[in-house]
């Protein structure tokens, strides 16, 4: 597999723009969503694309503040369709942002639903291209601490400084 994008980490967001920069080159090979161990059908259509700027309070009470975009794909077959080329995938998110305004390095989320089950929420993994076809692997998105998410990439950054301080002298 030819890899395009590979984050080496599970669930690392994909900005819109990083998503959008990946397949212009490649605007006539189909872009194919997976998620829960299969691919999304031919026939899916994205059916909404929102824009949102969010405020909050984490749970250590320190404010918090992010531009998210939700891609809504509804997963059906219809009319023996086949899968959504690239360059009509960006060709709709072009013309959102031509009306809405998005920001290309805001988090993305893609909302999907096979219109019976409930919606579920994913971030892009990765994107890789195989057999013709850029895949686009999908996995829920879980909940986090964001207090504690810092506290981890803290002690992660000074494991790796701490760790060779006769090397570096960085805790000095």
């Amino acid at each position: 597999m030819d890899s395009i994008i590979k984050t080496g980490t599970p669930a690392l967001d994909i900005s819109l723009g990083k998503l959008l920069a990946s397949i212009t080159s490649t605007p006539d090979l189909p872009i194919v969503f997976t998620y829960e161990g299969r691919e999304i059908k031919g026939g899916y259509h994205v059916t909404e694309v929102k824009a949102g700027q969010f405020s909050a309070l984490d749970c250590g009470a320190n404010p918090e503040a992010w531009a998210e975009i939700f891609v809504q794909l509804w997963d059906i077959d219809e009319d023996d369709r086949t899968h959504m080329r690239a360059g009509k995938f960006s060709a709709i998110i072009r013309k959102v942002s031509e009306h809405v305004g998005l920001d290309d390095s805001a988090k993305l989320t893609f909302e999907v639903s096979d219109g019976i089950r409930p919606m579920q929420l994913f971030c892009a993994d990765a994107l890789e291209q195989a057999e013709g076809k850029i895949i686009v692997p999908l996995v829920p998105r879980p909940a986090s601490c964001k207090p504690r998410d810092r506290w981890l990439s803290e002690q992660s950054q000074a494991t790796a400084c701490c760790g060779s301080v006769a090397a570096t002298g960085c805790c000095a």
